[in-house]
């Protein structure tokens, strides 16, 4: 058999290689990931707008209403974007391991089964394309 992914492109890895068992951010970001996307949390959002919309009567003056809505969206905002970018980051990383080993599979499959040079250079880029998301720079 020819060269595993990690051996071909030095970073890429396949998915047996990863983990299975996240660290404790990486669970509280997806807890909170999953308890955002449900339909109660946004119920709950817009009874707290319901709520605080005539709360204007209680507090009096426009500025603090105003600031009391703004500085609680703004936290939320804040911490939800931190939370989700880790969740969406994971994702990412999750799905190209799964390309890796597509890749390196179909890569396998096509040198035992070819024998035509076009074969052996679509099986030699294939394996070069392996970890490329690594190796590339946004510069």
């Amino acid at each position: 058999m020819a060269n595993t992914v990690t051996e071909m492109s030095g970073s890429a890895h396949m998915p047996s290689d990863v983990s299975s068992r996240p660290g404790l951010f990486d669970r509280f970001a997806g807890a909170a990931s999953k308890f955002a996307s449900r339909a109660w949390f946004f119920a709950f959002c817009v009874l707290l707008v319901v709520v605080w919309a005539p709360s204007y009567f209680l507090i009096g003056t426009v500025d603090t209403w105003q600031l009391i809505i703004n500085t609680i969206t703004t936290i939320v905002t804040f911490l939800m974007v931190a939370l989700l970018q880790n969740s969406q980051t994971r994702a990412d990383a999750a799905v190209q391991d799964k390309l890796n080993a597509l890749a390196a599979a179909l890569a396998e499959l096509m040198e035992d089964t070819g024998e035509s040079r076009k074969l052996q250079d679509a099986s030699t880029e294939l394996r070069d394309a392996v970890g490329l998301e690594d190796r590339e720079s946004s510069s």
